[in-house]
């Protein structure tokens, strides 16, 4: 889930809405991830994704990123868009899908922007009008969410109807929205070392689960964390990488703190930023600091670096000769 800076609103028009979707649906594909509810509000978004093998960062940097840029475009204006970090909780499926699939697809009608459940279920902008069969998006997983409720899709619908519908009155959970997190591990200070998603760019991780969803998903983490700080011990810092793109590309330092701008000037600092978030596991911060830039800056460079990587076939320590 993530706001507009200082709760503006950043769906201001349709095609506000419809770029969104349509770069949250390509990424999607991209990163081999699943949708199985979503809500876009006038200033927030909630998004119910799978992962799979690579992280919601590189999601989230690609979506927001380029929605951000297209954004300031379409309306004049220059600056964040989104506040620094979206939230993600990390949720055991197994005992909070179907609970966080009502409570995203109920967001309009609690918000007071909806009058009724027959409003919600004509209203474009979440998935729940899409399991109903209506203004359905080609990357939300429809029948996997209707096979939680049947076989048959018509006994399957009517029983997801009455779920939402049950769900109207029901209290809202903190824990789903973000804020008073219950945590089964003694709080999330004794795990926040562990969790290391949050640091690859624009991310505020929590876990809600029991206590051996919670040992499961540190020990995952703590597998990954060692893969990535390897290439910290192989000597990968921020200078280290900073000086081999430059000498390969033939840019100077004062060249890539300057405002100038050029082709290789323009690979080199998104090779920066998303080699950079996504490989040596260096926070926007700090590279955002290094260049004399914006945090927004360098995550708008994370993606045009992943899509040069992409077109090009760049593997890192490979194509390049950047071994140490």
């Amino acid at each position: 889930m993530g706001r507009g800076l200082e709760r503006r609103n950043i769906f201001r028009e349709e095609v506000d809405k419809y770029d969104f979707l349509e770069r949250f649906g390509k990424a999607l594909d991209r990163n081999e991830m699943q949708c199985f509810a979503w809500a876009l509000m006038s200033n927030h978004y909630h998004l119910l994704v799978r992962v799979h093998d690579k992280p919601l960062s590189k999601l989230m940097a690609s979506v927001l990123g380029g929605y951000a840029s297209a954004y300031n475009r379409r309306n004049r204006r220059v600056g964040y868009v989104f506040q620094n970090r979206y939230k993600s909780i990390l949720c055991d499926a197994d005992d909070y899908l179907l609970e966080l699939i009502r409570y995203i697809h109920l967001n309009p009608l609690r918000a007071g922007m909806l009058p009724d459940l027959d409003a919600l279920g004509r209203y474009k902008w979440t998935g729940h009008a899409g399991v109903l069969g209506r203004h359905k998006q080609k990357w939300h997983k429809v029948d996997a969410v209707l096979g939680l409720f049947g076989h048959k899709i018509g006994i399957a619908r009517r029983t997801y109807s009455c779920f939402i519908s049950e769900g109207i009155d029901r209290t809202q959970r903190e824990d789903f929205g973000g804020g008073g997190l219950i945590r089964s591990h003694g709080g999330w200070e004794s795990l926040a070392g562990f969790r290391k998603e949050h640091q690859f760019c624009i991310g505020d991780e929590r876990i809600l689960g029991g206590s051996d969803f919670v040992e499961k998903a540190l020990g995952h983490d703590k597998l990954a964390v060692t893969g990535k700080t390897s290439l910290e011990q192989r000597g990968w810092t921020l200078e280290k990488l900073i000086q081999r793109l430059s000498d390969n590309f033939g840019v100077s330092e004062a060249m890539l703190l300057s405002k100038a701008r050029s082709n290789d000037l323009s690979v080199v600092k998104s090779l920066i930023s998303y080699w950079g978030t996504q490989e040596i596991g260096l926070s926007c911060r700090e590279i955002a600091l290094r260049l004399n830039i914006s945090q927004q800056a360098v995550s708008s460079w994370v993606v045009k670096g992943e899509a040069y990587c992409e077109r090009e076939k760049l593997v890192f320590e490979e194509e390049l000769r950047l071994s140490c």
